[in-house]
C-alpha cells in the first residue's frame, strides 16, 4: 500500500479545502510555481515509485484521466526533481513539482494529474500497475484570477431503482473555473415534526464553466415521503450556493417533480393537497353546473318552453 497527498498551497488559498487535496492556481504567462508532494510506502516491503505528470480533461461532467502517460499542454509544462523514489518499508518521502508556463501560453484553464506509479510482475506476461494521483488545475491568463461561481437551478426528489429517496440538483456553473461539487443535505419539518441528516453529497461531479449538470444526495429507505423541507447546502472550494424548498418524495416506482428552489424557503404543493384542490374545484364546478340548470329550468317554466338538454 503506498499513498500520494500534496504538502503545499498557496497562502491566498489558504480557505479553500480544494488547495490541500488538488494544485488549484492561476498563472500569469511566464511564470513558475513549485510544489512538494509526500509519497508514503505503508506496506512492509520496499517499492520502487514512479513519479510522472499526465494529461486529464472534464469529460460528461467528470474529472477524466488520460491513459498511460499521455500528454497535454499542461503535463508537458510539469516536471518532477523525482522521477523515481526508492521507499523502504513504511516510509515517506518528498519531491518538488515544478510548473513552467511559457511566455505565449494562451489564456484559459487547463487539467493534468501527477501520478505515483508502482508496476508489480503478474502471472506469465501481465504487468499490474497500480497508481494515486493528485490533480491539477491550472488557470492561464494575464491579470488576476477569473471569478468562480455557481447556481441551484431546480431540485428534483426521486427514487433509486432500488427504491431508495434521493434529492437531484441541477448545478450551472456560472464562473469561468471549472468546479468540483461537495456538499450536505438536512432534512426537516417531516411527518410527526421528523428530522435526518446530515447527508453527503454523492462526489465526482465536475463541471467545466458554463457546464450544467445533476448533482445528488441519496437517503435513507426508510424515511417517509414527506413532505419535508429540505436544505442543500453545496459548494467547490470556497465557493458556497445553498437552497431550501418542501419537497415529496415520490412512491417506489414514481417520479418525482422538479422544484424551483428559493432561499427563501420555496414551497411546492404536496401531491396529496394537490389532489385535494381539484377534487375541491371538480365539485365547485358541479355545483355551478347544477345551479345553472336549476335556473334554466325555472325560467322555462314560467315561460313555458322547454328548458335546454
Amino acid at each position: 500500500m503506498f499513498g500520494l497527498r500534496l504538502l503545499d498551497a498557496p497562502v491566498a488559498r489558504r480557505d479553500d479545502p480544494r488547495a490541500y487535496t488538488s494544485i488549484v492556481d492561476h498563472l500569469n504567462p511566464g511564470a513558475t510555481i513549485d510544489r512538494r508532494v509526500e509519497v508514503g510506502n505503508k506496506s512492509p516491503n520496499p517499492l520502487r515509485v514512479s513519479l510522472y505528470a499526465a494529461a486529464a480533461s472534464i469529460k460528461d461532467r467528470t474529472f477524466t484521466f488520460a491513459a498511460d502517460r499521455t500528454q497535454n499542454e499542461l503535463s508537458e509544462w510539469t516536471s518532477l526533481d523525482s522521477p523515481v523514489l526508492t521507499l523502504p518499508p513504511e516510509s515517506k518521502k518528498t519531491a518538488r513539482v515544478t510548473i513552467r508556463v511559457p511566455r505565449m501560453a494562451s489564456r484559459g484553464e487547463r487539467y493534468a494529474v501527477i501520478w505515483a506509479e508502482v508496476a508489480s510482475s503478474g502471472k506469465g506476461n501481465i504487468k499490474l500497475v497500480n497508481r494515486v494521483g493528485t490533480r491539477i488545475y491550472l488557470d492561464v491568463g494575464p491579470g488576476g484570477e477569473p471569478p468562480s461561481a455557481f447556481r441551484i437551478q431546480n431540485l428534483t426528489p426521486a427514487r433509486s431503482r432500488e427504491g431508495k429517496p434521493q434529492l437531484t440538483a441541477q448545478v450551472r456553473n456560472t464562473g469561468e473555473r471549472a468546479l468540483e461539487m461537495s456538499g450536505k443535505l438536512w432534512l426537516s419539518e417531516g411527518p410527526a415534526g421528523l428530522r435526518a441528516g446530515p447527508y453527503l453529497v454523492t462526489r465526482g461531479t465536475t463541471l467545466a464553466p458554463g457546464d450544467t449538470g445533476a448533482v445528488s444526495v441519496s437517503l435513507n429507505d426508510q424515511l417517509p415521503n414527506g413532505p419535508w423541507k429540505v436544505k442543500l447546502a453545496l459548494a467547490s472550494g470556497r465557493v458556497q450556493e445553498t437552497a431550501t424548498a418542501t419537497v415529496t418524495f415520490p412512491s417506489a416506482g414514481m417520479w418525482g417533480s422538479s422544484i424551483v428552489p428559493d432561499i427563501a424557503n420555496f414551497t411546492q404543493w404536496p401531491p396529496i393537497l394537490s389532489w385535494g384542490l381539484a377534487a375541491v374545484s371538480a365539485i365547485l364546478a358541479a355545483l355551478g353546473i347544477r345551479r345553472l340548470k336549476r335556473r334554466l329550468t325555472q325560467r322555462a317554466g314560467t315561460d313555458g318552453a322547454a328548458p335546454p338538454g
